[in-house]
């Protein structure tokens, strides 16, 4: 089906597409190619003929970021999670008519012309590695048929985010083995725009970046949200004028509202007032990412998914039950097309505020899923324990929302202790924080300990105020690959 007749679908439509194309996963890829999945079915008693629909999608067990990683005892453990056929497979488990179609493609065009198509469909040519979440960093592997999908899923990001065709790009995003770089990268390539890729902060430095600004005189800017803001404040430094920008798309990390506002406002200041700053979702495992649509007030759209390349459900966190898809809860997510490293009923991790909503955006008109932009890691979710009591939860991406929300913050880092490096001591939470030159440090202070406290629950032990320079080092910007705004020590007590 083209991407303009699926964006405007009706909600039952949509649903039978994607119970065809469950069916046709199951049967045709999953079971047949996955020794993972063939062996986790036959276990609960599974088959292929249970899960017909995306309601029966609760049958079949999650899988888990522990279930992708490698072991000790287990080292080649993601290779079960490639679909790999042979010969022997597709005589047992594709149909008598699916096995006729091969051989009819071989009498027509030749042996050679079906081998070659079966391995651009599902021999490996190109590998990414889930980021710093794991333990070890967990290898995915796409064929060629999984590319053309993320350089599709790239169009119809661009499509999403207003992109026009003549339109230039500076993608900022780091260079790595990492989805981001690649899904704008492939994307672009795609839907025909002219984009200079530099690699981000470590690999061109903000030097390199502010004189492709300048050079390029992009109308897109694309990156780590941290980055792009340390480099226009930069320009500004600087006092160099950037204008004709207008959109700046945001990917790998959550992107607040107050930062969307303090990122236009610097544009204004730099010579490009009407900029929109966007967001985008996306993670290793989906294999592909998701954006908002522009918005005339700065709102938060949602992110559009693509509902012929996954199916999302939402999930009670502690229980696994399916809930209402407007729910709050944890998102799973289902692919329907991939090939290479595939996953099936994969948790997230991502806790979602708001669910998806099956209503035509407000924005755009598009009758796709929106998954709410209220986003938060279940990994976030800390005990501290301040006192001689028992442990707060501590939401620190939350805590880390209102410091970045504060347009008197120009760069933040949140440090978990032992005191006095104890390991039986009570736990510190030290903040510290860049202020905006001129601001009042005690009023800023008793602002932020008042916001935490009445989110958070808990009252920082210290804020310690440091010069922007000082602030960037401790973060690693253009040092690491993505900053480290969240330092927890208390292991190394």
């Amino acid at each position: 089906m083209h991407w303009r007749e699926l964006q405007h679908l009706s909600r039952a439509d949509r649903h039978a597409l994607q119970n065809r194309l469950l069916r046709r996963f199951v049967e045709e890829r999953l079971l047949p190619f996955s020794s993972y999945y063939r062996q986790l079915f036959a276990e609960h008693g599974l088959r292929a003929e249970h899960v017909q629909r995306v309601e029966d999608l609760a049958r079949v067990p999650f899988t888990t970021k522990k279930d992708l990683a490698p072991s000790a005892e287990d080292p080649d453990r993601p290779r079960r999670f490639l679909l790999q056929p042979s010969r022997e497979l597709i005589a047992a488990h594709w149909s008598r008519g699916k096995r006729a179609g091969l051989v009819a493609r071989a009498l027509l065009r030749g042996k050679r012309h079906v081998a070659a198509a079966l391995r651009r469909e599902y021999y490996p040519i190109f590998m990414t590695f889930t980021t710093g979440r794991s333990a070890q960093p967990v290898p995915f592997l796409y064929t060629r048929h999984d590319l053309d999908i993320v350089s599709e899923a790239g169009a119809r990001l661009c499509e999403t985010l207003g992109f026009l065709p003549d339109e230039r790009g500076l993608n900022v995003f780091p260079f790595a083995p990492h989805l981001a770089f690649w899904q704008v990268s492939l994307g672009a390539m795609q839907v025909g725009n002219l984009m200079l890729h530099t690699g981000g902060g470590k690999v061109a430095g903000t030097e390199g970046n502010l004189r492709g600004i300048s050079r390029l005189q992009p109308q897109n800017l694309l990156g780590v949200p941290g980055y792009i803001y340390h480099m226009l404040r930069e320009a500004r430094a600087r006092g160099q004028r950037v204008e004709g920008l207008r959109k700046i798309v945001l990917g790998a990390d959550a992107v607040p509202a107050g930062l969307k506002l303090k990122l236009r406002t610097l544009c204004a200041e730099l010579g490009s007032p009407d900029v929109r700053v966007l967001g985008t979702y996306g993670f290793t495992e989906a294999r592909m990412a998701f954006a908002e649509c522009p918005t005339n007030d700065g709102s938060s759209s949602g992110y559009h998914v693509f509902p012929d390349f996954g199916i999302f459900e939402v999930i009670d966190p502690a229980t696994g039950e399916v809930l209402p898809s407007e729910a709050d809860g944890e998102l799973v997510f289902t692919p329907l097309q991939g090939r290479g490293t595939t996953i099936f009923r994969y948790r997230t991790g991502d806790l979602v505020q708001g669910g998806i909503s099956e209503e035509p955006c407000p924005h755009c008109g598009r009758k796709l899923p929106r998954i709410s932009s209220k986003l938060s890691r279940a990994t976030s979710v800390h005990s501290v324990s301040l006192k001689k009591v028992k442990g707060t939860l501590v939401d620190l991406e939350e805590l880390g929302r209102i410091l970045a929300d504060d347009l008197e913050v120009e760069e933040w880092q949140v440090l978990l202790r032992k005191k006095d490096d104890d390991p039986h001591e009570v736990d510190e939470l030290i903040v510290f924080i860049a202020p905006r030159p001129g601001c009042n440090e005690k009023s800023l202070e008793e602002r932020l300990r008042s916001a935490i406290h009445s989110s958070c629950e808990v009252r920082p032990n210290e804020f310690r105020f440091l010069p922007i320079p000082a602030l960037l080092e401790r973060v690693g910007m253009e040092r690491e690959m993505k900053e480290k705004r969240f330092l927890d020590t208390r292991s190394l007590a």
